[in-house]
């Protein structure tokens, strides 16, 4: 019998899902901020060393609630990579912002820091680091370049929950932060984000935003004898059914975490050798981080390559995956008029050469063994 196809990801149900779900729709509060939200949201406080938690309907909510926060206007730059997903533009542009395109490291392909002061002007209000594939950017040179320039620094942390650099949690750095429970994340609950806020002053108008636009919180508190329109908003907030999944889930996280590392291990040890002698590369984690084991990508030489590679492991019924297409070169860029910008060349390399091998939690032993040895069969 011809083995069943590998998929690049599957979600995966590791403990008492179902069972906290049930909880959720018996107690009769499925909607947003109920008991397994609070307890989610303390717990990711814990998790990540943030001063407060708003979990969101998803990643791409969180940024624009950022974004809110921010107060942007008309003309107002935020900086931040060009490879990325496209909600780390979308979400700033949205709301007022010009985005502001900067190259990618060559080993991390993370935000190149190097590359910051040289892309700020008057205009600028924030800079956006992603820490791709769970791995951080250098947050020391990042938090050094917006403090002397008086920006707010946010972390798009949507791979990152768990990583850490020189040993503090990610999102616990920058003025705001950014999770994702989107399915392919190591938590999910379907569709799912939070906010991370790391400074007191924030919280009052995070909330108000999150709830409608109205200080319902402050009602709930006992601090306003009725609530009211009071500021700009939107429907923000998760719905306590799918807290109850990833309550779940994070529970998990000790379980969770090991699994992957093998499988991120594995691919690396296995792979290694046979990378060097193809021209290969692999990933890089610097030596003040420690990822949050989230995916494993290979780079190959050109896009012809890669192509070739995809359609070799296509052949045996596994899908890898590439990621990311430039946004400064996007039709959406170009619609928005935003200037010409000579080719970011780390950002073309990933985009025409990364490729992502299947990872998921509950990848057994012989799928992953499938996927090494496909990789090991092609050659250039």
């Amino acid at each position: 019998m011809k083995p069943a196809a590998i998929p690049f990801n599957r979600p995966t149900i590791v403990s008492r899902e179902l069972h906290y779900m049930s909880r959720a729709i018996l107690a009769g509060h499925a909607s947003g901020d109920g008991p397994f939200s609070a307890q989610c949201q303390e717990l990711l406080q814990s998790l990540t060393g943030a001063r407060h938690v708003l979990l969101t309907p998803s990643c791409t909510d969180a940024l624009e609630m950022c974004a809110l926060l921010l107060d942007l206007q008309p003309g107002d730059e935020v900086i931040m990579p060009s490879f990325s997903f496209v909600s780390t533009a979308n979400a700033f542009v949205l709301h007022g912002a010009k985005p502001v395109f900067v190259d990618v490291r060559p080993d991390t392909f993370n935000l190149d820091e190097s590359l910051v002061p040289a892309a700020i002007s008057p205009r600028t209000r924030a800079i956006v680091a992603v820490h791709y594939g769970g791995i951080a950017c250098d947050l020391d040179a990042l938090l050094s370049i917006a403090r002397a320039h008086s920006l707010v620094l946010i972390e798009d942390n949507a791979h990152g929950l768990l990583g850490t650099y020189r040993g503090r949690p990610l999102g616990s750095f920058g003025d705001m932060a950014t999770l994702s429970f989107h399915e392919t994340k190591n938590f999910t609950c379907g569709e799912g984000g939070a906010l991370l806020l790391n400074h007191n002053r924030l919280l009052e108008r995070a909330e108000i935003l999150r709830d409608k636009g109205t200080n319902r919180k402050r009602f709930f508190r006992g601090q306003v004898d009725k609530y009211s329109w009071v500021d700009l908003g939107s429907s923000f907030a998760l719905a306590d059914l799918l807290a109850a999944f990833l309550l779940a889930q994070l529970e998990s996280r000790d379980l969770v975490q090991a699994r992957r590392q093998t499988i991120w291990d594995s691919y690396r040890s296995h792979l290694q050798p046979w990378a060097e002698h193809q021209g290969i590369i692999l990933p890089t984690i610097p030596n003040n981080c420690d990822p949050a084991w989230h995916l494993f990508y290979l780079v190959l030489p050109s896009l012809q390559a890669r192509s070739r590679f995809i359609a070799h492991l296509r052949t045996r019924d596994i899908l890898a995956v590439f990621h990311y297409q430039p946004l400064h070169d996007s039709e959406m860029a170009h619609t928005l008029g935003l200037p010409n910008q000579p080719d970011l060349p780390q950002t073309r390399r990933a985009a025409d050469c990364l490729v992502r091998l299947p990872f998921f939690t509950d990848m057994t032993e012989d799928e992953l063994d499938r996927v090494i040895e496909a990789c090991l069969s092609f050659t250039l």
